[in-house]
């Protein structure tokens, strides 16, 4: 199998590898020897192979980033940024902030996760509970009714019609949503994210403002990363661009850059690309003016992914009383179609 065909790391697998390789610079022991060390630890994981690799990698050049850079499993990001810190003597504070980094970039994705999961669990509840009433349960009722003898009138007819139309209603809607919701997560891993994106947030509009204050975290928390790994302030955005997967974000970080080309101060730029709010914005100005733009910027993201853990529980909690509202109703409009007819037939005995 081919190093592009295998399984790529995930976000916490790629935090505990960063804070492992920081530890061992951080304990002064040489690299080669600790990357030795975590490989033969690592020999009963899955991605055993890869951290051989790395190990070889550094022994037979001695550099982390050399060893990195030709397996595509390793993120972009991450090699860059190992280069970095090479080259600027920073290596284990490097390591550290992707460490934090990752972490971050996990607990987000897990939250979102979460989040969708589940509403969909409660949807597919919902569609087997509505299907069971309308299949079984109800022809069942319209048995009894027939077995007893007794005529029903026009409107306990009408009334076992409505509840039947009103059940088959609610389930080709709510069936319909999770095949689209489904469908939405399985294209959100190709090449036409960007347009799923695009259409759920016309159709839930709190989606557009999660998506953004999810970009403004990984664009703070890259910069940061960036700008105190000894990157330039352009070359720093023009990585910040590429790692984003946000197309909108992407272009405002380049409409900095090129704010940045025409004179404008880094402050100034940033406000004028609308990223951040204004507030923030004002954080971004005091920390350009005291030379501490990496630790404002990273202060940022964490605030920024508060709010966005935040927005995703609020979405959740709208969402599940939603549905529980609507199984509710509807199990209930199902029974009431057959309890009525059939207490008014029973009155009349």
């Amino acid at each position: 199998m081919s190093k592009k065909n295998q399984k790529a790391l995930s976000a916490a697998e790629l935090s505990v590898f960063c804070g492992q390789v920081a530890l061992i610079l951080e304990a002064g022991l040489p690299l080669y020897d600790g990357m030795e060390t975590l490989a033969g630890a690592d020999k009963a994981s899955a991605n055993a192979d890869l951290y051989i690799s790395a190990s070889k990698g550094v022994t037979e050049t001695g550099s982390l980033y050399s060893a990195l850079k030709d397996d595509d499993r390793w993120p972009d990001y991450l090699v860059e940024m190992v280069g970095v810190g090479e080259q600027s003597g920073k290596l284990d504070q490097v390591m550290r902030g992707l460490e934090e980094y990752y972490a971050r970039e996990d607990r987000i994705r897990s939250s979102v996760i979460s989040a969708v999961t589940y509403p969909l669990v409660l949807g597919a509840l919902l569609v087997v509970i509505v299907l069971i009433l309308l299949w079984k349960v109800l022809p069942v009722f319209r048995r009894v009714l027939s077995s007893m003898g007794v005529a029903m009138t026009e409107s306990g007819n009408a009334m076992m019609r409505l509840g039947s139309a009103v059940g088959w209603i609610v389930l080709g809607v709510v069936a319909l949503v999770l095949i689209a919701v489904l469908v939405g997560l399985i294209l959100m891993r190709t090449k036409h994210r960007d347009k799923v994106l695009a259409v759920a947030q016309r159709f839930v509009p709190s989606l557009k403002q999660v998506n953004q204050k999810l970009s403004a975290s990984r664009v703070a928390s890259v910069l940061s990363m960036m700008l105190s790994g000894g990157f330039p302030t352009d070359e720093a955005l023009e990585m910040t661009a590429k790692v984003l997967g946000d197309k909108d974000a992407a272009g405002k970080v380049e409409t900095i850059r090129e704010s940045l080309r025409q004179g404008s101060s880094f402050a100034d730029a940033v406000a004028r690309a609308g990223l951040f709010e204004e507030l923030h914005n004002r954080l971004i100005t005091m920390g350009s003016a005291t030379g501490r733009d990496d630790q404002v910027l990273a202060k940022l993201a964490g605030l920024y992914e508060e709010q966005v853990e935040d927005e995703i529980t609020r979405l959740v909690s709208i969402i599940e009383p939603t549905l529980v509202a609507l199984l509710s109703v509807v199990i209930g409009a199902v029974l009431l179609s057959v309890m009525l007819p059939m207490a008014g037939i029973l009155s009349s005995l």
